[in-house]
């Protein structure tokens, strides 16, 4: 057993669960990190579809805290997640083209 700051006796369990927290919060922090990243690195690339990538990369996060290790898990997923948005975004873009170009023939 420990004596914690306010020198009150902190069980096993207690001293347990403020480790669990403390671990947590600092995966929590490391996804968060990778998010950004990801974020930042696809942001231009999905156009006026940044939403679409905001919510392929909570969507990525939520799959990696499904997992044992989701700090090691997010960074391939947020990746996977990100590359199918922006092509789905590519996609919509060449089909706006070539409707416009099909409704307005020469």
């Amino acid at each position: 057993m420990k004596w914690t700051q306010d020198n009150r006796h902190e069980t096993a369990s207690e001293h347990f669960v403020r480790a669990c927290l403390k671990s947590c919060r600092a995966i929590g922090e490391s996804i968060a990190r990778a998010k950004e990243t990801v974020l930042r690195d696809y942001t231009e690339l999905a156009g006026e579809h940044v939403r679409l990538l905001r919510l392929a990369l909570n969507e990525a996060e939520a799959l990696a805290w499904q997992t044992n290790y989701p700090h090691l898990f997010f960074p391939t997923l947020a990746t996977e997640k990100a590359e199918a948005a922006i092509s789905w975004h590519r996609r919509q873009r060449a089909v706006r083209r070539t409707a416009v170009e099909l409704a307005f023939p020469e």
